[in-house]
């Protein structure tokens, strides 16, 4: 199976390098990879365009500056990318954010995946940060969610939930990933490799605090349901900072709420999202209840 790469890069000068450095090592190199530089005000276009002279496969895209990060701005520059590989023969597409990095077999591992299974649709593999964060054990998105910052997707199953849907507020990536499998696709996560993520996910250009008060935020306006979010805040108050973060959290999801943000999520969606909550919530208390170890990472398989 065939790849394209695409990239929405802004202001990106002390990661890109350990990205394009991951890439060019791989053991199966993509068809092309699109970089679409976001209007950066530092040198990151330089840094992408050093090697796009070496590698002819590698193109970068300058767009318009402009003001902050946009999550919009991301799902245009991954359709901006698009335009560029019409002519390219492929049969997967990924999305690879610019603060990432991996081992050289890594892409290869990911097309073997969907080359063995035709149902699945968008396969990636749990991510790690500097501060200790492992998603797999940290995170209860499970085994049946691919995260943001590398997302392979079966190019029919691409097309099928229309792509990445420009949304101001962010989320685009998990609503893409929500509707491929409300659609049926198969999502899986490997938890056999890890990304490295060089970044804390959502800091960029704000502080931890205002982080969790915007993922709290996001919570809301893509449909979480309130009784899983004060289970989430609970647990996320154990953990470092302690109360701060869960706090965040739940600050951010009532302000949403307060303000009554539109949601840019279907009806249909948000009942699928809160039916796979209440799964898990279920699971959790059935392995409390059994004195077994909480695995989120495998919750959705937990036995009955």
């Amino acid at each position: 199976m065939r790849y394209v790469l695409i990239t929405a890069a802004h202001n990106e000068e002390p990661f890109i390098e350990k990205t394009l450095y991951s890439v060019c090592a791989q053991t199966r190199r993509p068809e092309s990879w699109v970089i679409v530089d976001d209007g950066s005000t530092d040198p990151t276009p330089d840094i992408v365009g050093s090697y796009a002279q070496r590698f002819p496969w590698i193109q970068l895209i300058r767009r318009p500056q402009r003001e902050g990060r946009s999550f919009a701005g991301k799902a245009d520059a991954v359709n901006a990318g698009l335009e560029h590989v019409r002519s390219v023969k492929f049969d997967v597409v990924g999305n690879l954010d610019a603060d990432v990095s991996f081992e050289s077999d890594y892409m290869e591992f990911l097309i073997r995946k969907l080359s063995d299974d035709p149902r699945l649709g968008v396969v990636g593999t749990p991510f790690i940060q500097e501060d200790g964060y492992d998603s797999a054990k940290d995170s209860f998105e499970g085994e049946n969610y691919v995260a943001g910052p590398c997302q392979l997707f079966r190019y029919e199953c691409f097309q099928d939930i229309g792509g990445y849907v420009p949304n101001p507020a962010g989320g685009i990536d998990w609503i893409a990933v929500m509707t491929a499998r409300m659609k049926g696709w198969k999502v899986q996560s490997f938890p056999e490799k890890r990304l490295h993520h060089h970044r804390s996910l959502g800091t960029a250009g704000r502080g931890a605090f205002a982080a969790s008060f915007s993922y709290g935020e996001k919570d809301y306006y893509l449909g979480g349901s309130p009784i899983w979010q004060l289970f989430r805040v609970a647990y996320r108050m154990t953990k470092r900072p302690v109360l701060i973060d869960g706090l965040a959290l739940l600050l951010g999801y009532c302000w949403a709420a307060l303000r009554r943000v539109k949601r840019p999520v279907t009806p249909e969606l948000m009942r699928f999202h809160r039916c796979e909550q209440m799964k898990k919530l279920k699971a959790i208390f059935r392995a409390l209840i059994r004195f077994r170890r909480v695995d989120s990472f495998r919750l959705a398989s937990e036995p009955k």
